[in-house]
């Protein structure tokens, strides 16, 4: 602890006054570096904050205002009447003798529920490349341009204090997003009918605990998607699967196989069924809605595929036709954008809305600065602009995935290229192991698919395009390909 280091600061933090990141923060994070970096050392005695001001060109209480932060976060140390000195406390940190605590056994002593039904088919992907069960790009949209909008909610006057909820810090969103869909879905909507939710799992659960009861007949699509399954199986629903063709779902199915009053919900994606991408026509659309007026059922149609419509005439959803008095709208805002920038909503009467936020205490209450983001990027236009972009190159990428496909695989494979959604559906006119295809395209570094589906007269895999660029499309699929003809030669 001798004479201040003779470090000349104008070499060590370089101040950039354009930056909008404050100046003694750059200070801050530039000098976090340099001691990360060795640059600075443990013991190291600074020189006094005016010549360090002095040196680099700025006010003193800039400097004084950056050693304060660095001192709250660790990486100095002031000694009155002697000094102020670096410290690296993640170095101290890892050094330090700190008596381990013990760990819990590798398995409870004690009893506790176990349920297969939350079982999920999705795995850790630890291989360079993989087909997702159709997810966008989140490279397209760049993160940094979202969290300017997060950032300049929280640099408002009134941006503070949101940690409790108001009417006024949820209903600026909702009145956006209702114009929104307004706008883009030709909806009549105000913002009573909308209830907004951070992630379609809060979603379905909500709505299980709203309208399900032990033993309740709720109809799903043959081939359908896990994870509403799982949730309405959790409330204790009975499941059953309905036939679906190229028109969608079988309506006279269930019709011919059910009573009224028998049946207490169907959940459908009507307009991008999965795995399978078929829409349901627009005759078995009216004869659903009126056979739930009939039948006195829900229905609970999933449109959170709308924002990947490449439609021009997007057809009308179940909920237009029924406007709502049997049709619960299950929607999402974003799915382009980053994760963190997404929303689910329902549409739904206001009654069954206000009974459903009460659970938002329960799954999490909303990031209402979060909320107020969303809204600026509907207000100033700016999601329009995301979304041209997004769909222009998912056309792009949709139709290279098919001429990649017929390239590697010839006349192997069938597939048709849906208007909506961001997966083909993909049959194998043969039979043969998915497993072994998974086995040897992982070996490969390919994961091939979390969706295989595989019975009797069925082979075949959905595979998400949209968040691979040319050139990794280009490679999957033909590691995809080499592992197929590897496990087809094998069985010759």
């Amino acid at each position: 602890m001798g004479s201040p280091v003779k470090v000349h600061f104008e070499s060590l933090i370089k101040i950039d006054r354009l930056k909008r990141e404050p100046v003694y923060m750059q200070f801050v994070y530039q000098f976090i570096h340099a001691v990360k970096s060795n640059i600075l050392e443990n013991n190291d005695r600074l020189p006094g904050s005016r010549k360090i001001a002095e040196e680099l060109q700025v006010h003193r209480k800039t400097i004084v205002a950056a050693l304060w932060e660095l001192q709250e976060q660790g990486w100095i140390k002031t000694i009155p009447g002697i000094g102020t000195f670096v410290t690296n406390p993640e170095a101290l940190a890892a050094t330090q003798n700190v008596r381990a605590a013990k760990h819990p056994p590798l398995q409870a002593i004690y009893d506790f529920r176990k349920d297969f039904i939350l079982d999920t088919p999705l795995e850790n992907n630890l291989e360079a490349y993989s087909f997702t069960a159709g997810t966008p790009d989140y490279r397209v949209i760049k993160a940094e341009e979202l969290v300017r909008f997060y950032a300049s909610v929280l640099k408002r006057k009134n941006g503070g204090g949101l940690a409790s909820s108001t009417h006024g810090d949820t209903s600026y969103f909702r009145d956006q997003l209702s114009n929104y869909l307004n706008l883009t879905r030709k909806f009549h909507l105000s913002r009573n009918f909308l209830l907004p939710i951070a992630g379609i799992e809060r979603a379905l659960s909500i709505l299980s605990r709203l309208l399900i009861n032990p033993g309740d007949i709720v109809l799903v699509e043959e081939l359908s998607y896990f994870l509403p399954n799982m949730i309405f199986n959790q409330a204790g629903a009975k499941m059953k699967t309905i036939p679906v063709d190229a028109e969608g779902m079988d309506i006279d199915y269930i019709q011919n196989n059910y009573k009224p009053g028998e049946i207490r919900l169907v959940y459908i994606n009507s307009r991008c069924q999965y795995p399978t991408t078929v829409s349901l026509s627009e005759a078995r659309k009216k004869k659903l809605v009126a056979l739930a007026e009939r039948y006195n059922f829900i229905v609970i149609e999933d449109d959170t595929d709308f924002e990947f419509s490449l439609d021009k005439h997007k057809k009308e959803s179940l909920f237009s036709l029924n406007a709502g008095h049997r049709v619960i709208y299950l929607g999402g805002f974003g799915s382009f954008l980053h994760p963190g920038f997404q929303m689910n909503f329902i549409i739904a009467p206001p009654d069954l809305l206000r009974e459903g936020a009460k659970y938002l205490n329960v799954f999490g209450k909303p990031d209402l600065i979060m909320e107020k983001a969303l809204g600026d990027i509907i207000h100033q236009g700016d999601i329009h602009r995301y979304q041209r972009k997004s769909k222009k190159i998912i056309a792009e990428r949709k139709e290279l995935f098919a001429q990649l496909l017929n390239r590697y695989f010839k006349h192997r494979i069938a597939f048709t290229i849906a208007p909506t959604g961001l997966a083909f559906w993909v049959q194998f006119p043969d039979f043969f192991p998915l497993k072994d295809l998974q086995r040897e395209a992982r070996k490969k570094g390919l994961l091939p698919s979390v969706c295989l589906y595989q019975k009797r007269n069925l082979t075949a895999l959905r595979l998400g395009f949209a968040h691979l660029n040319p050139q990794e499309m280009d490679t999957a699929v033909r590691l995809l390909s080499e592992a197929y003809y590897e496990v087809v030669a094998n069985m010759a």
